[in-house]
């Protein structure tokens, strides 16, 4: 008997492969629309045994403001955090103004955003992606980090978020 054993791994470099667009091979974080943030953070903590994850509210810093398809926006949304063993579940009520969160909430209901990378390089990142046709459509920032959302529906079927 004859046993062929075949490995394939995504981490190494293949030869003729493309040079990547993202230099990270982990997602972080996959991020859900939610109309009622109390109601979906009591549902995520009954299904997972866990005490429901504390309510923020994210709105513009002054050092990385929000800008939204390259203008500035004054939108706002809570934001409730599950961190699990291998990446972090985020929930995202909208709560009005210029955003990608509310425009997914208008046309397309609750469901999943996003997904999100840590990356090195956010501006040399977001270059390299608007140059394949996929610009940045929000982008912002909170004390000693950076956020920004890549109009990727059309080639990867969601928005992928690059966080520094």
């Amino acid at each position: 008997m004859l046993i062929s054993i075949v490995s394939v791994s995504f981490l190494a470099k293949k030869e003729n492969a493309p040079e990547p667009l993202i230099d990270s091979k982990t997602v972080t974080q996959v991020a859900i629309i939610v109309r009622d943030i109390e109601k979906a953070r009591n549902a995520w903590a009954q299904t997972l045994g866990i005490k429901p994850p504390e309510v923020s509210v994210a709105e513009g810093h002054p050092s990385r403001p929000t800008l939204y398809n390259g203008k500035p926006s004054d939108a706002k949304a809570k934001l409730a955090f599950i961190s699990m063993e291998n990446l972090q579940i985020e929930l995202i009520e909208p709560m009005g103004g210029k955003s990608t969160w509310q425009e997914y909430l208008d046309k397309k209901g609750e469901g999943i955003h996003h997904i999100a990378f840590r990356v090195k390089d956010i501006n040399g990142m977001e270059m390299k992606f608007e140059m394949q046709g996929m610009p940045t459509v929000m982008s912002g920032g909170w004390d000693g980090g950076a956020y920004s959302y890549i109009s990727s529906e059309k080639q990867l079927g969601c928005i992928l978020e690059l966080l520094e």
